[in-house]
């Protein structure tokens, strides 16, 4: 199902504003309806242009948290390439769009979601194939269906959604199910560049019995999910965020002083003290601060916890906080780049990741670096 968490269950109540979204409600009482009985049309299924759920090949999204007191981070790519599915007698092309969650920076999820939009514009959901991970390995592929194989497909997002539509993104029987309420379709949210106007709130009641709340916001799609212990937001998404003009010099210093802090991290001392020294004085100076605040404050923490670790002498604390600091500059890089470009890069920071898990003999790691270069490969950066 949509994520960015498997089983998210929040506080976000009609006319309650949404807490740390910085965003506003005048919602009141509505009568519910369902809006997905009828039997959709598809004749250009693979242009998604819904502004509350786009999918325009090469768009990516990063989104950060946190589940279970531990770092949670997502990508979702949308793919440049489609899959038939037939689903009641009908040949639909669906868009692929890529899911990829890591929990304490280790790949937990890997799926693949194929979506078509209607005549009238809204979004149907065909199926997604899941895998599942744990210490880098698949266990399993629970919650993988496909809709005219198990049942059938879903609307996922209405043509014009209101206050009081009620729908079903997955329906089926003894596998997955999802009852999608809007309860407020007059959101506003605090977006990566300033408000968003126009988004929804929803409530979604799942098979099991829990409830997840998120927001919808044009030009992102799923912006964001909240839950007692898990909590995910968009922290950038293109090319809704994209800038243009070329990548500032500071992120280009940062990434270069990360990848010789992460060379001459062996030799400790005053030489790498002074890399780190340099580029924290480099980010503290920016003359340009409209960063991201999600993807500014991880880049600052990454920097806090390089400069604590050179100052202690610590190799590996200094190898690995390099590695997060090359992430946290990538994920800024990435209004300035095209997403394949970006990926392309962090194969080096995959390459990095490795040679400290295996020095660490550290398992699952090596095999979630693994995993890692193969969903950069079905993105493309291995062609690039």
């Amino acid at each position: 199902m949509p994520r960015p968490a498997a089983t998210m269950v929040a506080a976000l109540l009609a006319g309650v504003a949404l807490a740390g979204c910085g965003a506003s409600h005048d919602s009141g009482d509505a009568a519910t309806r369902r809006v997905d009985t009828g039997t959709p049309s598809f004749s250009d299924p693979a242009t998604v242009t819904n502004p509350l759920f786009p999918l325009a090949p090469g768009s990516q999204t990063i989104q950060l948290g946190q589940e279970e007191g531990e770092p949670l981070r997502v990508e979702v790519t949308t793919l440049p390439r489609t899959r038939t599915i037939t689903w009641a007698g009908r040949r639909i092309e669906a868009v692929v769009s890529q899911y990829v969650a890591y929990r304490a920076g280790r790949i937990v999820e890997v799926a693949y979601d194929y979506y078509a939009q209607d005549d009238d514009g809204g979004v149907w959901y065909l199926g997604e194939d899941v895998d599942n991970y744990e210490d880098g390995v698949v266990v399993d592929h629970d919650g993988s269906w496909l809709a005219g194989r198990d049942g059938p497909g879903g609307l996922i997002m209405p043509a014009d959604p209101r206050q009081g539509d009620v729908y079903r993104p997955e329906n089926i029987p003894d596998l997955v199910f999802e009852e999608v309420t809007v309860q407020d379709d007059d959101v506003t949210a605090d977006g990566p560049r300033g408000p968003v106007h126009g988004a929804i709130a929803t409530e979604e009641r799942l098979m099991e019995g829990t409830v997840e709340h998120k927001v919808f916001a044009p030009g992102y799609g799923e912006f964001r999910a909240e839950a007692a212990d898990e909590l995910v937001q968009v922290a950038l998404a293109v090319p809704t965020d994209a800038v243009a003009g070329p990548v500032p010099a500071v992120l280009t210093q940062l990434a270069d002083g990360a990848a010789r802090v992460f060379d001459d991290a062996g030799a400790g001392g005053v030489a790498v003290r002074g890399h780190v020294d340099a580029m924290t004085a480099a980010w503290r100076d920016r003359p340009d601060e409209t960063a991201p605040a999600a993807l500014a404050a991880a880049l600052e923490d990454a920097l806090d916890r390089l400069s604590d670790a050179a100052g202690s002498g610590d190799t590996a604390g200094v190898r690995q906080a390099a590695v997060d600091t090359t992430t946290a500059v990538l994920d800024l890089t990435l209004a300035y780049r095209p997403p394949a470009e970006v990926d392309a890069a962090r194969l080096d920071v995959v390459a990095r990741q490795l040679a400290i898990d295996t020095a660490a003999a550290d398992l699952p790691g090596q095999r979630s670096d693994a995993a890692l270069v193969a969903v950069l490969r079905d993105r493309g950066a291995l062609t690039r």
